[in-house]
């Protein structure tokens, strides 16, 4: 038999864990009870009996579904798409485009969900000319590998390329990296709760020493 759990993700947990906690009682309440996967998709949950991982960040569902034994991974975004117990705001028909995270470039089925639940909150997409199995990196996946300044470049340039100020994204780093190349980013979980999404820790290195420390202990 396959244990259902929620993995709400680092990033989330750093970013408003009270958000996470808040969707593990919607999850409890209309999918039965499940525990939280407080481990870090950077480490085997060792599990020792068939799990499926309901997840949030796209580096989780890239991670638990392709690198270890006994785990297969669900998106929550799927799950609300095709579900009606999420009481849904209403966003009045506003303007937004949209980011599409890189770990799901080739997951039209993750990009149809997300689409999904933008039209269930009355959100209007307008979509970038690269976009979803064409979209690019937001750009913190150079992290590591280019100088910060030149990472920051990056982030500007695809920001550039998003049509309108507001922007839709799914991932926490998007959100840094939105903020960072000057134009307004709204965070899925932040949307579906009717909350600002507010840049936090900004710096790239900042951030990724945040990051770090929580996969180190988690």
């Amino acid at each position: 038999m396959t244990k259902q759990m929620f993995a709400p993700g680092c990033a989330l947990m750093l970013y408003k864990p009270e958000l996470a906690h808040k969707l593990h009682g919607i999850l409890n309440q209309n999918l039965g009870d499940m525990e939280m996967l407080m481990s870090c998709c950077h480490h085997d949950p060792q599990a020792n009996q068939p799990i499926d991982v309901i997840n949030i960040c796209p580096g989780c569902d890239k991670r638990f579904g392709n690198d270890y034994l006994n785990v297969s991974t669900t998106s929550l975004f799927e799950i609300l798409a095709t579900t009606d117990f999420f009481p849904f705001p209403d966003h009045g028909g506003k303007q937004m485009t949209i980011l599409d995270a890189c770990p799901t470039r080739n997951k039209p089925n993750i990009h149809l969900a997300i689409r999904t639940l933008l039209s269930k909150m009355n959100i209007q997409v307008v979509e970038p000319n690269r976009t979803g199995t064409n979209g690019t990196c937001c750009g913190d996946s150079f992290y590591g590998s280019l100088p910060v300044p030149k990472v920051k470049g990056l982030m500007a340039k695809r920001t550039a390329e998003m049509p309108l100020e507001d922007v839709v994204v799914y991932c926490v780093s998007c959100v840094k990296s939105i903020f960072i190349g000057g134009k307004k980013p709204h965070y899925i979980i932040d949307l579906l709760f009717g909350e600002e999404s507010v840049p936090q820790t900004l710096e790239p290195d900042e951030w990724h020493r945040e990051i770090d420390a929580y996969i180190e202990t988690h």
